[in-house]
């Protein structure tokens, strides 16, 4: 099993993902609501702007502060340093 950093030390496991999705459009917008409502959408941007949305085939919805480019070249296996995290 392999584990990818969604960003300051969050990790999600890779088989898990169904999709890495910009949360910029509204039918994205509509499934984080859902998820939020029914209690599946898992927050991991620490208050920051969310760039990625990941779904996951269990239904949980995870936002996170990296861009969704980032996290599928983390799946992979290219690693690349985020502004975001340097500001820790």
């Amino acid at each position: 099993m392999r584990l990818i950093n969604i960003g300051f030390g969050n990790m999600v496991f890779a088989n898990r993902l169904i999709a890495i999705v910009s949360p910029e459009s509204s039918p994205i917008k509509r499934i984080i609501q859902d998820a939020r409502d029914r209690g599946m959408l898992i927050d991991a941007t620490y208050g920051r702007r969310t760039r990625a949305v990941l779904i996951a085939d269990s239904g949980h919805i995870i936002l996170s502060a990296i861009q969704t480019e980032t996290v599928a070249n983390r799946m992979s296996g290219h690693e690349v340093i985020e502004d975001e995290e340097r500001d820790e």
